[in-house]
């Protein structure tokens, strides 16, 4: 009795040391916090009053928040009044526009998708279409980042746009009316093949909603037919909210699994999720496709997945963002997205690739982030650090380099620019491959498309740095020279799967719409026909997640 006496004066005296010593922390902390207020205000009042040329104290101040932000991570950053649009579109992906995504194709900036059911589809907007003017300003490759303000806008107001139509010369305009856009989240979901009962469901964003559509899609094909396995394909998604990302976790997996934790600075700050309810999908076989691009809530539905051994986890590794952010709201319609915590899979991994600690004097007492193993509920080996790891590594990359130079050029998007103009009401399905490929042949030519091997131009250097004494040689370089174009013709009949994957991919844009280039891509996809495998092969699956 005595001995457990003494233990809970020592458990009590302890507490109240910490206590009182987290206590005169958190006070050494605000007096910092307030003497350095003080300096940083004196040091920005007497430079804006009295520096020898006038200073602009808003653009002054920003510099200042800007310096202070890069001394940390790249993802806390103030966010401006002309920026918050953005954090709309990423909370909530809506914004005010007309319906279209534009990048640079050449040398210039042109229209690349044109959203169902929206203005611009609905006044004649055309994938293709080279942008000229909005709202009376010159649009270049250059002032890219500036087109993308002019086109949105309030909902209701109107923007004029100028445009160029594939060969024609004259510009045509065009008045249209902003109004709500919604990004959609699941961009493509559907039983593929469509004769089998495997769905396969691109996710692009974790927005608001992402959780919603993603409910009312599974509700929808489980009542077309069974669904025995599925693909979630989160490639290239950048992340997005936290708490959507457990709620899609919550429609695969059982009830009162962990999905994620996530730790501040505070040892009291922990915060753990887990599922809430009973799964939507609770037999199905599941692949999750991911790769460099995957990051932050992808990487969250992916980490729960593989700990939990619920599905294989294929393609290549993750970004690895372990990085929580939240959103402050300041004054002037602005607001600061902070890094308050890291997340951990339920195996207990931080996948955070960057230690931003690391030879920094400014962050104190960062945790370790070393490279440490762990294990699945079926006790296979991860790790954490650097990104989730696949259970199955597939590589998809284009392996020519004459695809790579007729897509860095933009001749396949440019061909079918040409193609539909000439053809709008072609039947796609009636288009024959070896034909096109000698349309495509023909339209390169017409281009005046030249080829040239890195070899080919480390031989014409060669050739332009020989002396005219030395007319043996350059003859038989010229020679090497004439076997290595030759190769061109060659390199067309080796990549011509390749070539003709790109070219379909870009007019099933053009006949069928957005859901048409998905499909063309998907039948193509040696990921997703590897995923379609795998899913097909209970052994290959079972031994995949160490089932016996």
């Amino acid at each position: 009795m005595f001995k457990k006496k003494i233990l809970l004066v020592l458990t009590l005296g302890f507490t109240v040391i910490f206590i009182l010593g987290f206590s005169l922390k958190q006070g050494d902390i605000y007096l910092e916090i307030s003497k350095n207020l003080e300096l940083f205000s004196r040091v920005y009042k007497e430079i804006s009053e009295n520096y020898v040329d006038e200073v602009d104290p808003e653009q002054f101040m920003r510099a200042g928040i800007q310096g202070m932000l890069s001394s940390l991570d790249p993802y806390t950053i103030f966010v401006d009044e002309k920026k918050m649009d953005d954090i709309d579109l990423i909370t909530n992906g809506t914004y005010g526009g007309i319906g279209i995504s534009i990048g640079v194709r050449g040398d210039n900036v042109t229209i690349i998708e044109v959203m169902d059911g929206y203005s611009a589809q609905r006044q004649g907007l055309k994938i293709g279409d080279i942008l000229i003017e909005a709202s009376s300003t010159a649009i270049t490759a250059e002032n890219l980042d500036e087109v993308s303000t002019l086109v949105k806008g309030e909902p209701g107001t109107t923007v004029e746009l100028k445009i160029l139509r594939n060969d024609d010369r004259d510009t045509l305009t065009f008045n249209i009316v902003r109004e709500e856009v919604i990004i959609k989240n699941l961009t493509y979901s559907g039983f593929y093949p469509s004769n089998g009962n495997n769905v396969y469901l691109k996710l692009s964003n974790f927005s608001r909603s992402a959780s919603d559509e993603l409910k009312t899609v599974l509700k929808e094909l489980k009542e077309q037919k069974e669904i025995k396995s599925i693909i979630i394909d989160l490639r290239g998604n950048p992340g997005g909210l936290l708490d959507i990302a457990v709620d899609i976790c919550d429609k695969f997996l059982p009830k009162d699994q962990l999905i994620v934790s996530t730790r501040g600075r505070d040892i009291t700050s922990e915060k753990k999720y887990y599922s809430v309810q009973e799964p939507i999908i609770r037999q199905a076989k599941i692949v999750v496709l991911i790769n460099g691009g995957s990051a932050s809530a992808s990487e969250i539905v992916a980490g729960a997945i593989q700990d939990h051994d619920r599905g294989i986890i294929l393609g290549t590794k993750s970004f690895g963002k372990g990085l929580v952010q939240t959103i402050t709201p300041l004054s002037y319609n602005t607001s600061l997205k902070i890094t308050t915590a890291k997340y951990y899979t339920p195996s207990g991994r931080c996948i955070q690739k960057i230690d931003y600690s690391e030879a920094n004097e400014i962050i104190k007492g960062a945790q370790s982030n070393e490279d440490l193993k762990y294990y699945t509920d079926n006790k296979r080996e991860v790790y954490s650090k650097g990104g989730i790891t696949p259970d199955t590594s597939v590589s998809f990359t284009v392996e020519g380099n004459i695809t790579k130079e007729l897509l860095a050029s933009g001749y396949f998007f440019k061909f079918a620019n040409h193609y539909n103009f000439k053809q709008p009401e072609l039947n796609y399905s009636t288009i024959k491959d070896d034909k096109l490929l000698v349309e495509y042949k023909s339209y390169l030519e017409s281009e005046g498309f030249e080829y040239k091997s890195q070899a080919e131009i480390e031989i014409e250097n060669l050739i332009s740095n020989i002396s005219k004494s030395d007319g043996k040689l350059k003859s038989e370089l010229e020679n090497i020279k004439e076997e290595l174009t030759d190769l061109y013709k060659n390199e067309m009949k080796v990549y011509r799967e390749e070539i003709l994957r790109e070219i379909r991919t870009e007019l099933a844009a053009r006949y069928i719409g957005f859901e048409g280039r998905i499909e063309e891509q998907l039948n193509s996809d040696v990921q997703v026909q590897t995923a379609l495998q795998v899913l097909k092969s209970n052994e290959v699956y079972n031994h995949l997640l160490n089932v016996h």
